[in-house]
């Protein structure tokens, strides 16, 4: 994928974000950080306080019949990466407002990327040149660039 100058590029996953600007040409990408931010989101074990519950039904005659399925546990850790994504993709549209970028290239992990997608404004969504469905939060600038001029 080229990176033409002054191009933005998002790295994210559910609770990193790396807002990067090419300050080199397509030929030559030099990746510089403009932003960068991090949320907490300890694992769902450490954020919910119960087991999950156990569902039941009314039978006809108004008592209460056992089904024996155990209603599924949310997953908490899930929930706050989506928020995160969707607060990255409110970041995107304030920016893109702003006229602060003209065109966006997004890495994130497939799952971040769909929820990403789902919240991106009009503005974001027509400032979108490429996407990489890979994680990249935590490898060095000239690992990005080079998964980024592979792609």
């Amino acid at each position: 994928m080229e990176l033409a100058h002054n191009i933005v590029v998002l790295v994210a996953d559910g609770r990193k974000l790396l807002f990067l600007r090419n300050e080199g040409d397509a030929a030559h990408p030099n990746l510089t950080v403009e932003q960068a931010e991090e949320h907490p989101n300890p694992a769902t074990r450490d954020q919910a306080t119960d087991a999950a519950g156990r569902a039941s039904s009314t039978t006809p005659a108004g008592g209460t019949a056992r089904t024996g399925s155990s209603v599924e546990p949310t997953d908490f850790h899930q929930l706050e990466e989506d928020r995160f994504a969707a607060t990255a993709a409110d970041l995107l549209k304030t920016r893109a407002l702003a006229h602060q970028y003209d065109a966006l290239v997004v890495v994130a992990p497939p799952k971040t990327l769909g929820e990403l997608r789902k919240h991106y404004h009009s503005e974001v969504a027509k400032r979108v040149v490429g996407e990489l469905a890979k994680d990249l939060t935590g490898h060095p600038i000239d690992q990005i660039e080079a998964a980024l001029k592979a792609a």
